[in-house]
């Protein structure tokens, strides 16, 4: 740890003429974001005004980005954790001349404003949305693992946090994975201003504590009192001193700083400030200035890694009846996915279980495991995304999507582009238990804003739908089963999204029976068991949940007379069967003669086929259903 770290002829980058320019962009950083926040009535100037001489420094001395040019390979990456001081980063986009004064002024948090009242990607200087704290910095581990192991280029990520965000467990998380991955590219800036949202933060001001916890967790950590801008200069070059280990700056900071009637008064976060103190403020700060700011522009350079989305992939084949479990499917097809080069794999410390670790076998040096870490999982591959790779995270679908749900709806909200693969879904995992079973991911993931769910049944549609994955923009989701089950489709099915596969389907057909992943293979063995008694039942196998294939549907409820039985390894909250009623919520059918078939108590240990049978979920359950709706005239 080092305490006020000490400029020197190696560290120090701004004197005279350089220092003036600080205190005077500082200054204007603290007056444009008070004048932004009263003109909108809302948003968070105190926040902003505590990090006002971090940020200034940055931007004069130490950011390396060509504003014209966002797509700069070679740009640093600057990123607001603390995604609520909104004001500050919109101002300093201001002083770097790429958001003008109207806009910042006038638009700030208006409807239709790309100045949000927490950042988005809408900018194109901002590379993931923040707002729900715990988050810019992992996601930034992300940015940094792309920079040192794939793109292999100098620039540095900057990430402003807050003294608040400090108590979210994702923090931590990050800080000892980029220990791990020796991301000393990585520089977190924490504004300690002591005052939460509702009071004194967790530990307020106690320095050496926080610099105790950064030090376990393995990065460098540099306390300063964060409005000694030489103090600053020096803590900033001194980041980039360290290439093995990331660097937190711990700045001890005043909330409010530079308006005396608030500092460091509770009861001000999330205010803007009434006119006639923001006024009285901007008068004693000099009033409004145009300082505009060049900052320096990194050396041109090109990654590492050029992408080849044309390159030829050659999927792995089964013979149909031949028993595979779709995660082993997995494993085999994104390991031929590794031929491009632009395509990364996440794991969760399970790789030999989802079959993830086969991609370690053939590519290691784009496969990055992070351990038990779920909410760094997906945050990584956030950040992978930012660089343009093709992330790909999996783990048991039960903590794959419900621990860091989150960071898969912010993820959303960033409109990135990354891949899950959860496996070991449903009862059908067996002796594990409930705890274990993944229940609501279907839900879940269809409430995600961009987000596409499949769960394919066999081992060709998984691989089929592993490749379409690649290229898929949004949120994808496959959900893979732990059992092996046969292969019912040959090599050349296609399995286009929206779509889903009919099987044993008569003009004469009574009934439906709807089921996807492990439920389709009971659905086929009761519509044979139905044949032998006379009931011609047609299954179908809704491998693509969102989007489903409503046309389909529409044409199966007017051949069955609307009598569908649904079928699914998930609570019924939220899942097939909801996915299948809201499909057809407004379609123009018969009256809909339906049975829902979920996982409606809490399972237990046993052998998968006593729990599907216990859920009522198994194929004599079906049949029972399909002869009840038939009865119903």
């Amino acid at each position: 740890m080092t305490i006020n770290p000490t400029p020197t002829s190696d560290t120090a980058k701004l004197t005279g003429e350089h220092l003036h320019l600080v205190h005077r962009l500082a200054t204007q950083l603290r007056v444009d974001s008070i004048r932004c926040s009263t003109q909108a009535g809302s948003g968070h100037p105190t926040s902003s005004l505590s990090a006002a001489d971090l940020m200034s420094v940055l931007l004069v001395g130490h950011l390396r980005y060509d504003w014209a040019n966002a797509q700069q390979a070679t740009n640093d990456h600057l990123i607001f954790s603390k995604g609520h001081a909104s004001p500050l980063l919109y101002s300093m986009y201001r002083a770097v001349g790429v958001v003008d004064e109207d806009e910042l002024v006038n638009t700030y948090r208006q409807f239709g404003s790309r100045l949000e009242g927490h950042p988005m990607p809408i900018l194109p200087w901002v590379d993931v949305a923040t707002g729900s704290l715990g988050q810019g910095l992992p996601d930034a581990v992300g940015v940094c693992l792309a920079a040192r192991y794939l793109d292999k280029l100098p620039y540095q990520t900057w990430v402003l946090c807050g003294d608040s965000e400090l108590a979210e467990g994702s923090m931590w998380e990050a800080i000892d994975k980029a220990s791990y991955y020796k991301l000393g590219n990585l520089t977190a800036i924490v504004d300690i201003n002591r005052l939460g949202q509702d009071g004194p933060t967790e530990l307020q001001w106690d320095m050496d504590k926080y610099a105790k916890r950064v030090q376990a967790f393995g990065a460098h950590a540099l306390v300063l009192d964060g409005h000694d801008v030489v103090a600053i200069d020096a803590a900033l070059s001194e980041a980039r001193s360290h290439p093995d280990q990331p660097t937190v700056i711990l700045a001890r900071t005043i909330k409010g700083k530079g308006v005396p009637e608030i500092e460091n008064k509770n009861g001000w976060h999330g205010k803007a400030l009434p006119p006639e103190i923001a006024d009285r403020a901007i008068a004693a700060l000099g009033g409004v200035t145009g300082l505009t700011i060049t900052t320096a522009v990194p050396d041109a350079g090109t990654s590492a890694i050029v992408p080849d989305p044309g390159a030829t992939v050659t999927l792995p084949t089964w013979e149909i009846g031949q028993k595979v479990a779709t995660r082993a499917a997995f494993g085999a097809a994104i390991s031929a996915l590794a031929v491009r080069p632009e395509v990364v794999v996440l794991d969760g410390e399970v790789g030999n279980s989802t079959h993830a670790g086969e991609f370690r076998e053939v590519c290691p040096e784009r496969f990055f495991e992070m351990f038990i870490s779920e909410q760094q999982l997906i945050a990584s591959a956030v950040g992978l995304s930012v660089r343009g790779y093709i992330p790909f995270a999996s783990s048991f679908a039960a903590f794959l999507i419900a621990r860091p749900y989150d960071f898969i709806r912010m993820a959303g909200v960033s409109e990135a582009n990354i891949r899950l693969v959860g496996t070991h879904a449903g009862v059908e995992i067996g002796q594990d238990g409930p705890s274990q079973m993944a229940l609501e991911d279907i839900a879940a993931m269809r409430a995600i804003h961009t987000s596409i769910v499949v769960y394919p049944s066999d081992a060709p549609s998984t691989a089929a739908l592993v490749k379409i994955m690649a290229d898929l923009d949004g949120i994808s989701y496959l959900r893979a089963t732990r059992g092996a089950y046969p292969v019912i489709y040959g090599p050349e099915e296609q399995f286009p999204l929206g779509g889903c596969k009919v099987h044993r389907a008569g003009a004469d057909d009574t009934v439906a029976l709807l089921g996807a992943g492990v439920t389709l293979h009971e659905c086929l063995a009761a519509a044979e068991e139905l044949a032998q008694s006379g009931i011609a039942a047609r299954v179908i196998d809704l491998y693509s949940i969102k989007p489903l294939d409503r046309g389909t549907l529409v044409d199966t409820c007017r051949i069955t007379k609307g009598r569908l039985v649904v079928v699914e390894d998930h609570y019924p909250q939220g899942g097939i069967g909801g996915a299948v009623m809201e499909a057809l919520a407004e379609a123009e059918v018969p009256q809909l003669r339906v049975k829902l078939l979920g996982v409606t108590g809490l399972p237990m240990s046993g052998e998968p086929a006593e729990l599907l049978d216990a859920a009522g979920i198994s194929a004599r359950h079906i049949v029972a259903a399909a002869r009840e709706l038939i009865e119903i005239r």
